[in-house]
């Protein structure tokens, strides 16, 4: 049920690479190399997707029975995830024009691209099959030299291969950060307004939604897991979008049009007696400036509510400040990064805790009651918000439904109908989706 979404927004990815095959075995063929700030000083060096590439290691073309791992985690990679071919995208027709409008060279030679759409390796550090090998595996468990070997010995622990320079997937603040760095983006792994005039997608992230989207090659034996990931999701990609906000401020140009609210300027002129907008007013701005696109705030202050409400109204209001001050027409750099680094602290905080809380069937109905509850709000605040709200409600109801705490078929319908109403980003009205979202409850036992 879950991540029909995120499966959607990345359609253009999937028109062109709909059957695509590419050999990966053979020598490793990755170097060391530096991602970001937070990997300067990672561990060892990359050595490539073809070393986990064995059968008897994550390579085998069936589970192997026994084993505490599927061991077809390579194979389910190289054949089934997207990542391994989003190198390949580059050279579509879309990704070429958009070279072309931007006035780079090709996209599967720029940086600016491959730094998302390969493991981000220096160009000196590239082997031949560089550009063939996509987003792979060390992208996201950490160089893999310091204990490639070690790992497959009896004794060794989980926990070493951390102190080694993997990179602790199991930890869901870390795996979220991990993905956010690219589809949310940051200093170095930046989608700007002028990329998504030339016809990048917007970037748009939810943890579990996209994780669902992914063949699985992990096991999830907690029946709630898919609510933590997605609570410590929805906290931690709130602060990393504020981290990109506060960088954002430092730069060259100023407002980042990519910040605010896209469909706050590109829908559809209507009759102003049939203007949603109108009707509803302009709250916390003045009419004419396109808000901040705070979808990352309607849904992650309602998890704030639920799990910590002692401490919700003190950073809820520091992010209606924030929102306030964004949403301004000559918006103060200064006053925002301050605002947006202040909150951070305190979602850091939290975000822990919700890794290691309660994740459990009376839990996911408080969240979706929340979402419900807050429907008016939400889907006022445009289709952004409404988008994140309903990718939150097929994971919770979705989680629900796989425990059998709702009807399934009538959880299908309730989230059909919630993202027919997506389908038209432009057109959207959000008095047409409120009232689904609110009957969302009637699903609840």
């Amino acid at each position: 049920m879950n991540g029909r979404r995120a499966a959607s927004l990345t359609s253009f990815v999937i028109i062109i690479l709909a059957g695509a095959s590419v050999s990966r075995t053979g020598p490793a063929s990755t170097r060391a190399f530096a991602q970001g700030e937070s990997r300067q000083d990672a561990a060892g060096s990359y050595t490539g997707p073809g070393s986990c590439a064995a059968s008897s290691c994550h390579g085998s073309v069936r589970p192997v029975a026994g084993s505490r791992i599927f061991q077809t985690e390579y194979t389910t990679w190289v054949v089934q995830d997207k990542h391994a071919r989003a190198t390949e995208v580059l050279n579509n027709p879309v990704s070429l024009r958009m070279a072309k409008i931007l006035g780079i060279g090709r996209p599967d030679t720029e940086q600016k691209c491959l730094a998302c759409h390969a493991l981000d390796v220096p160009v000196q550090q590239r082997a031949k099959s560089y550009t063939a090998e996509g987003v792979s595996c060390e992208a996201c468990h950490g160089p893999a030299s310091g204990w490639l070997g070690p790992h497959t010995t009896r004794g060794w622990t989980h926990a070493q291969s951390i102190a080694a320079g993997m990179y602790d997937t199991k930890d869901l603040v870390q795996r979220t950060g991990t993905c956010a760095s690219c589809h949310i983006g940051g200093a170095d792994k930046s989608v700007d307004h002028e990329m998504i005039a030339a016809g990048h997608p917007d970037l748009v992230f939810d943890l579990e939604a996209f994780s669902a989207a992914l063949p699985r090659h992990w096991r999830n034996d907690d029946p709630w897991q898919n609510v933590r990931a997605w609570s410590v999701g929805q906290i931690v990609q709130l602060r990393e979008g504020l981290e990109r906000l506060s960088t954002r401020t430092k730069g060259t140009v100023w407002p980042e049009y990519s910040e605010l609210d896209c469909f706050s300027c590109h829908h559809s002129l209507t009759r102003p007696e049939d203007s949603w907008r109108q009707e509803l007013g302009y709250r916390d701005r003045r009419p004419g400036n396109p808000p901040w696109n705070h979808a990352r705030f309607s849904v992650a202050r309602l998890v704030l509510r639920v799990s910590d409400p002692a401490g919700a109204d003190a950073l809820e209001s520091q992010l209606q400040y924030l929102v306030a001050e964004t949403s301004k027409l000559q918006a103060a750099r200064t006053r925002i990064a301050a605002a947006a680094v202040a909150v951070q602290s305190s979602l850091d905080a939290l975000a822990a805790r919700l890794a290691s809380g309660p994740a459990d069937r009376n839990r996911t109905i408080q969240y979706v009651r929340a979402i419900a509850e807050d429907a008016q709000r939400i889907s006022a605040a445009g289709e952004r918000s409404a988008e994140q709200a309903a990718m939150s409600l097929e994971t919770l109801v979705g989680t629900l439904s796989q425990n059998k705490d709702v009807d399934a078929a009538a959880a299908r319908a309730a989230l059909d109908r919630l993202f027919q109403q997506l389908e038209n980003p432009s057109g959207y009205d959000p008095r047409r989706f409120e009232p689904l979202v609110r009957r969302m409850t009637d699903l609840l036992r």
